[in-house]
């Protein structure tokens, strides 16, 4: 059986238009969405695992690309949230350019594995320019959720 992230898909797990113009300012969306996902998460616990994680290293990892991503406790699946900015943000991305496509993973505390394959499956589909191109120039919400699922249904 293969990793699903977005089948089904939430609607409040699709942003298409984040309006922040920083790296904390996208954190914050993103975890204010998950939180609508999972109401019995805390936005500012994740904003803190997710700046933790940052410091590492940008999870940035270029072609206009970045997935924040962290295991949270108490969380009981996965949790995936995506979002989209048209005018792309600043994300110490490993090319130097802007992020536009983000996809917020959240792990359960003690799932390494789960946390590790749903990092490589969306490695894998960004790896495709024509879903990379087709999830920038979706019209709405509904058609990025639609792209999503479909991502999923085909692997």
């Amino acid at each position: 059986m293969s990793l699903k992230l977005f089948a089904p898909v939430s609607p409040a797990a699709v942003l298409a238009d984040l309006r922040g113009e920083t790296k904390d300012d996208v954190l914050r969306e993103l975890s204010d969405a998950a939180v609508r996902v999972v109401p019995a998460l805390s936005a500012e616990s994740l904003i803190r695992i997710l700046q933790e994680r940052e410091r590492l290293g940008s999870t940035g990892i270029g072609e206009g690309a970045a997935i924040p991503h962290g295991r949270v406790p108490g969380l009981d699946r996965l949790v995936a949230v995506f979002g989209r900015s048209r005018a792309g943000v600043q994300f110490q991305s490993l090319d130097g350019k802007p992020a536009h496509l983000f996809f917020l993973i959240l792990a359960p505390e003690n799932s390494a594995g789960l946390h590790l394959k749903a990092l490589a499956r969306i490695s894998r589909l960004l790896k495709d320019s024509a879903f990379r191109l087709s999830l920038s120039d979706a019209l709405d919400a509904a058609a990025l959720a639609r792209l999503l699922a479909e991502a999923d249904e085909r692997s």
